[in-house]
């Protein structure tokens, strides 16, 4: 079977890892610096704070934004549930917008039709690798609404006034799982730090040995609501050479996601998904008969998946199939083929053989 996904580990991993388990700090430590530090130099951003995985990263985003009740947040329903689960944790209104045809990503054009004055927050996604062009349409200074970019799926792509990535299992680069907030200043950055440890500055327990009590007095206070969302050193150890290799990453998914492309080209009933700024997290097409098109892989050997569910329809989210004409077009007919680094190009010959066949 060609596994649609398949975790990449560099081979330097399990030493680099095993070198750190013999150390003091297996916890969050001198790795979990480095490798923010090294996140930062790789893509010339600052304020990135890590945690533990892409939806704590999310959760944080919304925490510093502070949405609560009755916000109104505007969020596409394709994508990963961790994007808008955590918003129906603080009980806003979540207002779902539109996707666009070409690149699946959320509708610029219907946002705008629906931000109103109770708008607190837009949440885009760059599906599948693919940069949704949300903030080319708004200003990014520091306004109302916010837009928080869910790039999960698009390691590189850095946009709106936060970014909330992703570094678990199957991803460009993995930490097993973990995460990194982009902020927009030092100072959210620091409050993401707090939140991230129970509320608690870790440099300044640090600055008194690690000492709650001097002369019978706390050496510091906590003043905001903290959680347990920090990244350890074994997972960052594992980041610092996933980065390492991100070039190549890139580089070797754009190459079988661009001779899919070629092989495809003019094949009748199959659009390959794409967009201007591409990272090549999935290779998705558009199909018809999609039911008969994944019978024809899994025959031969294929594995495929839709890998995302609306998530309106969710009875969590109400469980209603909303009015969004795309979305709703749509629906029937995407379906993500095998990308990655366990993917080879006599793999896409193959698969685009079997296609080329008819379903």
């Amino acid at each position: 079977m060609i596994d649609l996904f398949y975790p990449y580990i560099p081979k330097e991993v399990p030493d680099a890892v095993a070198d750190v388990l013999k150390t003091r700090w297996i916890g969050q430590g001198p790795k979990v610096k480095q490798f923010e530090k090294d996140f930062c130099g790789l893509f010339q951003v600052s304020n990135a704070v890590s945690v533990n995985s892409g939806t704590a990263a999310l959760e944080t985003a919304y925490d510093l934004i502070g949405l609560k009740e009755g916000d109104e947040v505007i969020t596409t329903p394709l994508t990963c549930t961790a994007t808008n689960l955590p918003l129906l944790a603080r009980k806003v209104k979540i207002v779902w917008a539109d996707i666009l045809a070409d690149t699946l990503c959320i509708d610029y054009k219907d946002v705008c039709r629906k931000v109103t004055n109770k708008t607190k927050a837009i949440v885009q996604v760059h599906l599948g690798g693919i940069r949704a062009d949300l903030s080319d349409h708004f200003d990014q200074h520091w306004h109302n609404p916010v837009i928080v970019s869910d790039a999960a799926q698009a390691l590189g792509i850095f946009t709106g006034h936060y970014t909330c990535c992703s570094f678990q299992a199957i991803k460009h680069i993995s930490t097993c799982d973990g995460g990194m907030v982009v902020c927009p200043d030092q100072a959210t950055a620091y409050k993401a730090k707090l939140m991230r440890w129970f509320g608690i500055d870790r440099d300044k327990r640090i600055e008194n040995n690690w000492q709650a009590y001097t002369k019978r007095k706390m050496t510091q206070d906590i003043e905001i609501l903290g959680y347990k969302r920090q990244m350890h050193d074994v997972a960052a150890t594992m980041g610092i050479i996933g980065l390492q290799h991100y070039r190549e990453v890139i580089e070797y998914r754009k190459k079988l996601f661009n001779l899919y492309k070629d092989l495809l080209s003019g094949v009748d009933g199959i659009t390959v998904v794409d967009g201007d700024v591409n990272t090549y997290w999935l290779l998705t097409v558009l199909v018809e008969r999609r039911e008969d098109f994944a019978k024809m892989l899994f025959s031969s050997d294929i594995d495929s998946n839709t890998v995302h569910v609306r998530n309106d329809i969710f009875d969590i989210f109400g469980g209603k199939r909303q009015e969004l004409p795309v979305m709703n077009e749509v629906e029937e007919k995407y379906i993500s083929l095998p990308l990655g680094m366990h993917v080879s190009e006599e793999d896409v010959q193959y698969i685009c053989e079997k296609i080329k066949g008819g379903w």
